[in-house]
């Protein structure tokens, strides 16, 4: 029986080459003219063995696997308010952003690109909105978005992947430039000396859109000064390559030609005002209909409305109706079904003021942003009627929830009051400091009575959310997950801005392998609170296991930057770089994780991991024991450097490190394989017959401890084959 955890299983297999973003081969050296019989055979044996491992490493990303959750990327079914059945397509988007230009003045400088890019992100990833899956969702924020990095994502990986009957969106905010009569979107990297080579030519863009991206519906979404260069009205030569006649496109932009397009803090806390109304109508005010889908005919009238309104008519919207289906649909809106009749045209804005700084708003059940003192939030573009406002802070009695109305073409203003502390029940104190005691002495004995305590804690103070949050945390520690989730749910409910216990949540998540919903929750406290470095890993980790790796390396670099003391941010960024193939880099993380957490054994199991943030989303290990927890990480490190010195052929160093592996976790069926291997190599690079002995055995093992991984089949072709090029005898 295989004793691994899903997600050390999901790893060991991609290590293993199972789930390998593109074949590798090993390169084989030249045999001398003086080999040995033996070793000729040998040689054209490991050959053939090679061969079979190009042919494991090109299996498809989606196959299944024993013990692994695989997640297939397929079309969503879902219904409208009506109850009629539709297919949301298969997705992907690329969102780029840049508000800081190094090679431009202070006046070209954004205050909100960036924050604009990771609004849409956030309202595409979500189940309430565009319901994307995160890994099909490439995101060039800041000094990422340079003009190489967009030409490769839009005229290579866009086409890559798209297919005739997928949804593909793509959104740009930052600078847009004419120059000599073209029009050129600004790459972090852009300088004005000359536009054409340094800017992304929108003409390039349209050709792209309309021609090489295969897709059913297209959408194109620029928030830049100058985007409207590619408006319809304003270049029909240009637009003629946007319309494709066999497909659907849906190009909308945020101003006309020679219009500026405006940000400002007054619109959401600080939006380019028509990224904030583009991503309050994929939110769901744009479904005027209340029929739970936002159309692309929907958010174009929406969008250009109210854009027009704020700015007083010098921003316009454009959108071409000749060219896309009407009916497209960019969001769906689950919640919206209850809203019920249409509202009224004319929109209203809320303009919220608050007694404390950073209080988090809700209408109508949606967080919509945080309100300081001195910084009023305010919410234009709200369709009229009676909203739910409620308003929290940690610590403190929430302001609501209370009902405020939403008048045609008016502004009004909430004011928030948070004044009562949140006054703990003495005996609920006392139980929940009796459960803490307990649940850092770690053990699955000590986790039952810590979590009768924090149960009767939270009975007797039902808004003590910190008693819920470590009755999650206490759950997940004893695998109970159904329980955990409610917890964590629980929490999250009484203290909606409690950062600690959104990022635990996702941890919890990871073990259950929702990777999708922890990157929700983990993107919503990395944009609020980016000194969160738990938050920062566990991020990396979701990313890795969705194999987004460069954005897995970039959370793991935050994380350290942030605790470099933090041993599992360079277990994740050492991970990432290892399955992207920078494999000295990922030794060196390896073992700075392995000094960073060089506990002796007995120490490490009186260590709460899940109390001092460390294993949180590690996956389920078999025993509810901190010290098995400790040996599972030190056993994936080193298999971890085993595998890097494996690809570079340092096949004396892989053997040692896999040896390491074992001696934390001797019944890992994928250790063995790969110390097969090695030694296997081994034996060829040295022509020494000797280490067929050992290749064997591993191979044998791995077949004892679980014959039916997929690794098995090649696993006996590779024993039969040595103890053909070897002589060696079947016992």
């Amino acid at each position: 029986m295989n004793s691994a955890s899903p997600m050390t299983n999901h790893r060991r297999q991609q290590a293993a080459g199972a789930r390998t973003r593109a074949p590798r081969a090993i390169a084989m050296p030249a045999p001398a003219v003086s080999i040995s019989t033996w070793a000729v055979l040998g040689i054209f044996m490991l050959l053939a063995l090679l061969f079979s491992m190009r042919a494991l490493a090109q299996q498809p990303a989606n196959t299944q696997q024993r013990d692994l959750k695989v997640e297939k990327d397929v079309p969503i079914e879902a219904e409208d308010a009506a109850g009629k059945k539709f297919v949301i397509p298969r997705s992907y988007a690329l969102v780029v952003g840049v508000g800081q230009y190094p090679n431009l003045e202070t006046n070209f400088q954004l205050a909100y690109a960036e924050k604009d890019a990771e609004s849409i992100y956030s309202v595409l990833i979500s189940p309430e909105g565009g319901n994307f899956r995160a890994e099909n969702v490439h995101k060039l924020v800041g000094p990422d978005a340079t003009l190489e990095n967009i030409r490769r994502e839009l005229e290579e990986w866009l086409p890559s992947v798209a297919q005739p009957e997928d949804r593909v969106i793509i959104y740009f905010a930052g600078h847009g430039f004419l120059y000599q009569g073209g029009g050129y979107l600004a790459p972090y990297d852009f300088r004005m000396e000359d536009p054409s080579k340094y800017g992304y030519p929108m003409k390039s863009l349209g050709e792209v859109v309309g021609g090489t991206i295969s897709a059913r519906w297209k959408v194109l979404l620029t928030d830049s000064c100058h985007s409207g260069v590619i408006a319809p009205e304003d270049s029909a030569q240009l637009n003629s390559r946007l319309v494709n006649l066999s497909s659907s496109l849906f190009s909308l932009t945020a101003s006309r030609d020679r219009e500026r397009s405006f940000e400002s803090p007054d619109w959401g806390g600080g939006h380019g005002v028509f990224t904030y109304y583009v991503t309050k109508g994929l939110e769901g005010l744009a479904d005027e209909n209340t029929d739970s889908i936002v159309t692309a005919d929907e958010l174009a009238e929406y969008v250009r409305r109210n854009v027009r309104e704020a700015t007083g008519g010098e921003q316009n919207p454009t959108a071409d109706r000749s060219s896309f289906d009407k009916d497209m649909l960019l969001a769906y809106i689950p919640s919206n079904k209850t809203l019920g009749s249409a509202p009224a045209p004319k929109f209203g804005t809320l303009v919220f003021e608050a007694n404390r700084d950073g209080v988090e708003v809700f209408l109508d059940g949606k967080s919509v942003g945080v309100v300081n003192k001195a910084e009023p939030l305010r919410l234009p573009g709200l369709p009229p009627g009676v909203h739910t406002v409620k308003a929290v802070k940690m610590g403190f009695e929430p302001d609501g929830p209370r009902e405020e109305v939403v008048y045609p073409g008016q502004e009004k203003t909430v004011s928030i009051k948070i004044l009562i502390p949140r006054r703990r029940n003495r005996a609920a104190v006392d139980k929940f400091d009796d459960g803490v005691d307990k649940y850092n002495r770690g053990y699955a004995k000590n986790y039952r009575t810590a979590a009768a305590d924090f149960t009767e804690a939270l009975a007797l103070d039902p808004k003590y959310s910190q008693a819920a949050l470590y009755l999650a945390r206490t759950y997940n520690a004893l695998y109970e997950q159904d329980q955990s989730r409610k917890y964590f749910e629980k929490a999250v409910e009484i203290d909606p801005d409690y950062m600690e216990a959104r990022a635990s949540f996702a941890g919890m998540l990871l073990d259950t392998g929702d990777l999708d919903e922890a990157i929700r929750q983990l993107n919503v406290v990395t944009q609020r609170d980016k000194s969160n470095a738990m938050a920062w890993y566990l991020q990396s980790q979701a990313y890795c296991r969705k194999e987004m790796l460069k954005e897995s390396i970039s959370s793991a670099r935050k994380a350290i930057e942030l605790t470099p003391e933090n041993g599992e941010a360079h277990f994740w960024l050492a991970e990432g770089l290892r399955l992207n193939g920078e494999y000295p880099e990922a030794k060196q993380a390896y073992q700075s994780y392995l000094k960073l957490t060089d506990f002796n054994s007995k120490l490490a199991g009186n260590l709460n991991y899940y109390a001092l943030g460390f294993l949180v989303g590690m996956g389920k290990k078999r025993r509810a024991s901190q010290q098995d927890i400790w040996k599972d990480m030190r056993s994936l490190a080193w298999f971890g450097i085993c595998d890097a010195d494996r690809k570079l052929n340092s096949y004396g160093s892989a053997i040692e490190a896999c040896n390491q592996a074992l001696r934390y976790d001797s019944e890992d069926p994928y250790t063995h394989y790969v110390l097969g291997l090695s030694y296997a190599h081994q034996a060829n690079a040295q022509n020494d017959r000797n280490l067929c002995t050992p290749a064997i055995r591993h191979f044998e093992t791995m077949l004892e401890i679980n014959p039916e991984l997929e690794q098995a089949e090649f696993a006996r072709k590779n024993v039969g084959a040595l103890r053909k090029a070897c002589g060696v005898a079947a016992p």
